[in-house]
């Protein structure tokens, strides 16, 4: 089996561990806690869906990029909120439950706005539009089932057997892990010319996409009234993208024929982490330095209450 038939066989299963993993973390008191926070999950979604796709369609323009950098810049901007932004959200000193909401609402959005947006960019930046990226009915059912069916299951499990899905969950995230990785050391092993020719072209895009998403999902928010701890965790839900999922997007049959499309995807991973880390670095300052005691202690006790509220925590302590 060669690299491209190998990378074709593990795509389905790495996009299903990977939508599984996040299934398993999400509970209906996610969805619930958005109408606790209506403001702030509208300036995110204002963010996420409009703001940033036509940030990112300014700077492919401005960058000289491909189409098919284009669209895979795109690609990158359409993804959800990626499971680490939590964690840089709480280095910063952020609404970490707001971040599980948003991360949660984005990524059922996104099994219609990520196809809506690639299709977009395939129209305006490919030479042969829409025919150059196979977005038929079938293709798009098969995305949607591929994303959205082991979200539903891994809920169900959370809500019906709370404690395999905390057993789960570890496991679950190490083996997206580790599918992820192999892909893309298949990816760059079977098509290592045309990829690592591209990542000077694509990653000073990338990495001015990062820098301004961060940017602009901390300071919008708050000139909206929307808290520094709510700000935060906007600015890492929607600076730091799901690039797994992606990448994974990007090696689907419907974009396979053509692996520049995976290299924003790429670079965008390497210049994410140290981005999301800067900033959660300067938001954390900011926080210590008197500005938002008062919302980091209300968050605190908001996270301590949603936390009494899962179903786990419950079970052991009505035992």
């Amino acid at each position: 089996m060669d690299g491209n038939s190998l990378l074709s066989s593990l795509l389905p299963i790495a996009i299903v561990v990977l939508m599984l993993g996040l299934g398993l973390a999400l509970t209906r008191e996610d969805f619930r806690r958005a109408l606790r926070s209506p403001r702030a999950v509208a300036v995110c979604l204002i963010c996420q869906l409009v703001l940033l796709p036509g940030v990112c369609f300014a700077l492919a323009h401005a960058f000289g990029l491909s189409g098919s950098a284009a669209v895979g810049m795109m690609l990158v901007a359409a993804a959800p909120g990626g499971t680490t932004a939590g964690l840089f959200s709480h280095l910063a000193g952020g609404d970490v439950a707001l971040n599980i909401t948003l991360t949660a609402i984005n990524s059922v959005l996104a099994v219609l706005t990520l196809p809506a947006l690639v299709g977009v960019a395939a129209a305006h930046f490919l030479p042969g539009g829409l025919g150059d990226v196979d977005l038929g009915l079938g293709e798009l059912v098969s995305l949607w089932a591929l994303i959205l069916l082991p979200v539903a299951a891994g809920m169900v499990v959370r809500a019906k057997r709370p404690t395999w899905a905390n057993r789960l969950g570890g496991p679950v995230k190490k083996l997206s892990g580790t599918f992820l990785a192999l892909m893309a050391v298949l990816a760059v092993l079977t098509e290592r010319s045309r990829l690592l020719g591209h990542l000077g072209e694509v990653g000073p895009a990338a990495a001015t996409f990062c820098v301004i998403s961060l940017t602009v999902g901390y300071t919008l928010p708050r000139l909206l009234g929307v808290t520094g701890p709510q700000s935060a965790a906007i600015s890492l839900d929607i600076g730091v993208h799901n690039s797994g999922l992606a990448l994974a997007i990007a090696l689907s049959p419907a974009m396979a024929h053509d692996s520049t499309f995976a290299v924003p995807a790429v670079a965008y991973a390497v210049v994410a982490l140290p981005c999301a880390g800067v900033a959660a670095f300067l938001m954390s300052h900011r926080g210590r330095s008197g500005t938002d005691h008062r919302n980091v202690r209300d968050v605190v006790l908001q996270e301590d209450v949603a936390f009494r509220d899962e179903p786990a925590f419950r079970i052991e302590r009505d035992g």
